[in-house]
């Protein structure tokens, strides 16, 4: 397969397994692979009760925290899915969640850099 393909691939994958996470899969998802990082950027908005949420002063932390709660525990999953595509390890992996748009942005550290 190509950079391309895997590219498009991951995406697939992540929409999937973001929608049956979560209920409601992302508008859009895009993936790029960088030398030694995977990176994927999920277009989506934030859920009702997130929301509600951002209304009080505390929100955008608690927010973020249940994001990054979330993303922990889907790291292995995406972890083992990224090897499968790419036949390389993810060493670490860092995501955060924009409190205005809802749009997710991930980025896994591979063990060395991509090559086909």
């Amino acid at each position: 397969m190509s950079k391309g393909q895997i590219e498009d691939a991951i995406s697939k994958e992540t929409s999937k397994f973001y929608a049956s996470l979560v209920g409601i899969g992302p508008q859009e998802t895009r993936t790029y692979i960088l030398e030694d990082m995977v990176i994927v950027r999920l277009k989506t908005k934030l859920l009702p009760i997130e929301q509600k949420l951002l209304e009080n002063q505390s929100g955008v932390a608690l927010v973020k925290d249940i994001r990054q709660a979330l993303h922990e525990n889907t790291i292995k999953n995406m972890s083992t899915m990224i090897y499968q595509k790419t036949g390389l390890k993810v060493i670490s992996a860092h995501s955060d969640v924009s409190t205005k748009t809802g749009e997710i942005l991930q980025v896994y550290i591979l063990e060395r850099g991509f090559l086909l």
